[in-house]
C-alpha cells in the first residue's frame, strides 16, 4: 500500500469562492481529508466580466482569485493545515471546473448559497450541476457550520 504523498494518496476537491456556505465546505472537507488520510484540493474558478466598459489596465482576475483563496485557506485552516492543501485557481465558470476537477477526486464538497428555488432556476446553481455531472460523489453542505 502506498503512503499518503506518495502518488495513490486519495483527493477531495473543495469549491471556495469566500461566501460563508465554501468556508463551511472547506472546513468539512479538511475534517473528512483528516479521517480517509486524503488531501483537499480547494478550487476556486473566475472568468471575466461581460461589461460594457473597458477594465482599468491593472485588472488581474486571477491575481485577485488567488489572493481570496488564500485568504479563505488561511482563515478557515490556519498556516498549518492538518491535511495536504492544494491550490487550484482556474480560468471557468465555476460549475464545469469543479466537475472537471471531480476527475479522480474520492468527493467533490460544495457549499449552497441558499439562492431559492426561484433564483436558482435564472442564475443556475452550481451546486446542482456538479451533482448531476461530477465523476464522484457529491457533498453539499449548507449554511458556514453545516
Amino acid at each position: 500500500m502506498t503512503a499518503p504523498g506518495e502518488g495513490n494518496q486519495q483527493k477531495i476537491v473543495v469549491g471556495v469562492d469566500g461566501s460563508p456556505s465554501s468556508k463551511g465546505a472547506l472546513r468539512w472537507a479538511v475534517r473528512q481529508a483528516q479521517l480517509t488520510a486524503s488531501a483537499v484540493e480547494a478550487v476556486t474558478a473566475w472568468e471575466y466580466p461581460e461589461l460594457l466598459s473597458p477594465l482599468p489596465a491593472d485588472f488581474n482576475p486571477e491575481k485577485r482569485a488567488r489572493r481570496l483563496l488564500d485568504s479563505v485557506i488561511e482563515e478557515v485552516v490556519g498556516a498549518m493545515p492538518p491535511v495536504e492543501v492544494r491550490r487550484v485557481v482556474l480560468e471557468q465558470h465555476p460549475a464545469p471546473a469543479l466537475v472537471d476537477a471531480s476527475k479522480g477526486a474520492s468527493l467533490l464538497v460544495v457549499g449552497n448559497r441558499g439562492h431559492g428555488e426561484y433564483v436558482g432556476v435564472l442564475i443556475g446553481s452550481v451546486s446542482l450541476h456538479c451533482v448531476t455531472h461530477a465523476d464522484c460523489p457529491v457533498v453539499i453542505l449548507r449554511g458556514p457550520e453545516a
